[in-house]
């Protein structure tokens, strides 16, 4: 299959651009040579610790060229989420202190953790302090009847050497059974962020393609807006269903772009 008509690329990065602090073989030049072609192109991040700016300081840091609107994570959208579905709200928070300032940004009140009763919302990111006093107060929340909202219910967070550790997904899911009530999904596989790189890039669906190499976040969310889906499968087989595409290497995917 080709994809040599494609005015845009969006690329997942945890997995796909870089796993852990090593950008994949590839990755760089692959990039430069498609923004080199006079293609958009725009990151999408599941990371529920850092805003697009943080990780826009990230890729540059590596060395790969992208445009800071065009580097998009859920905690963009992370507070309006909440605000659209449940006006201010109190808030719990297990997570990142990064994604506590999103939400404190958005008007609303981010609770201490003896505090809990009070939540109208619980948020649960990934959470490297993550306690059984936290894990306890956000189950009771939610069984309190607090709504439960998550960045992404990715099971693991790929890092360097092949290796992973628990992602977002795998907290957020002892929340729910816990709390008896099922998650809410900001990020990945859910459309806002899809559609406002498009946006962004100025492309209908058709026009872009999405690079990833998660079924369950990239390829299936893409799909659902109507682009074209690549996945990005470097040790495995190719997917019998979902991807348009499937790539092995970057040098593949310019290939299959004409570059």
């Amino acid at each position: 299959m080709t994809l040599a008509d494609a005015r845009g690329v969006v690329l997942d990065l945890d997995g796909c651009v870089w796993n852990g602090r090593e950008v994949t073989p590839g990755a760089r030049e692959a990039i430069a040579a498609i923004r080199r072609s006079g293609r958009g192109v725009a990151f999408l991040t599941n990371n529920s610790r850092a805003t697009g700016r943080d990780i826009h300081g990230r890729l540059v840091a590596l060395g790969i060229e992208a445009d800071p609107p065009c580097v998009l994570t859920p905690l963009e959208i992370l507070g309006e989420f909440i605000r659209e579905r449940y006006g201010p709200s109190r808030v719990l928070v297990i997570g990142a202190e990064e994604m506590a300032e999103v939400i404190r940004g958005a008007g609303h009140e981010v609770l201490p953790l003896d505090r809990y009763r009070e939540a109208g919302v619980v948020v649960v990111g990934n959470d490297f302090d993550l306690t059984y006093a936290r894990l306890t107060a956000a189950a009771r929340a939610v069984a309190g009847g607090a709504a439960l909202v998550t960045p992404n219910v990715d099971p693991r967070l790929p890092i360097e050497g092949g290796e992973f550790l628990p992602g977002c997904g795998a907290i957020v899911e002892a929340v729910a059974v816990a709390g008896g009530r099922r998650p809410e999904i900001v990020g990945k596989p859910e459309p806002p962020l899809f559609r406002i790189a498009l946006a962004r890039l100025g492309l209908s669906p058709g026009q872009a393609v999405m690079v990833g190499d998660s079924l369950q976040s990239d390829i299936r969310g893409a799909r659902r807006v109507g682009m074209r889906t690549v996945l990005f499968a470097p040790d495995g087989p190719p997917a019998a269903e979902g991807p348009d595409l499937t790539v092995r290497s970057f040098a593949e995917l310019r290939a299959a772009l004409g570059l």
